[in-house]
């Protein structure tokens, strides 16, 4: 029996504002998909359609062929890295991690091992008592990561996560985030804007202009593209030659 795709969007439409996005692709379990294309052509719109922070005006979204449009986040098997890894302040590394397996903290000593290993995983063993503002931003990036391993979910969603960081350290993010994803078995949508990332890291590209999937093509060869004005235009505003 065929495997159903890992998330689908069937025609799914949202309108805010001037834009009026429309989606409709599928993805594969364990693929990575790099997500790009001009600010405001509705790249965090679509993750935030996938995650539930958005709710579409029509179409349906499937996760391993059942609809998940009437699902919260927390019901639809989501983790999400934010470029600001969204980390509570007044809350020590190890509750943030917490939170993201249980928001009551209602955790038993098997899973606050779960989030000691998901530190040592990430390079942080021993950093679970530190505040978030005692952190590098590459530390910070690392706790995001340690609570997407913790919460071990079917997706994951990364908005420009490494945006922040220097061209060495978001290079070793990315890895590192590969290697958490080949361990979770997790699919991945990113948004990015380097392409240089999306070929490091991505199988597939979903290329968005003007709220709609202007290219869903293989990641090998898809810069060298000519044929996508898009495109063009949008590798010479990055300065990509």
């Amino acid at each position: 029996m065929t495997q159903p795709p890992a998330i689908m969007f069937d025609r799914v439409v949202y309108g805010i504002g001037d834009l009026r996005a429309e989606f409709s692709f599928q993805r594969h379990p364990g693929s990575v998909t790099a997500i790009l294309g001009p600010s405001g052509a509705g790249k965090s719109t679509l993750l935030n359609l996938a995650a539930g922070f958005l709710v579409p005006d029509s179409g349906v979204i499937c996760m391993d062929g059942r609809s998940i449009n009437g699902l919260p986040p927390s019901g639809r098997g989501v983790s999400i890295v934010f470029q600001d890894n969204n980390l509570f302040a007044h809350l020590d590394i190890r509750t943030n991690i917490g939170l993201g397996l249980d928001p009551a903290l209602r955790l038993d000593q098997p899973a606050w091992s779960t989030v000691d290993k998901a530190l040592e995983r990430v390079g942080l063993a021993g950093f679970g008592r530190r505040m978030p503002g005692t952190l590098s931003g590459g530390e910070r990036q690392r706790v995001a990561l340690a609570r997407a391993f913790a919460r071990r979910r079917p997706l994951l969603l990364l908005d420009e996560p490494f945006d922040g960081l220097g061209p060495g350290l978001a290079a070793d993010m990315l890895g590192l985030m590969l290697e958490i994803r080949a361990e979770v078995g997790a699919t991945v949508l990113m948004v990015t804007h380097d392409p240089d990332e999306a070929r490091a890291a991505a199988d597939q590209i979903l290329f968005i202009a003007k709220g709609r999937i202007a290219a869903d093509a293989p990641s090998d060869g898809f810069f060298e593209r000519r044929d996508l004005p898009e495109l063009d235009a949008y590798l010479g505003s990055t300065g990509e030659t």
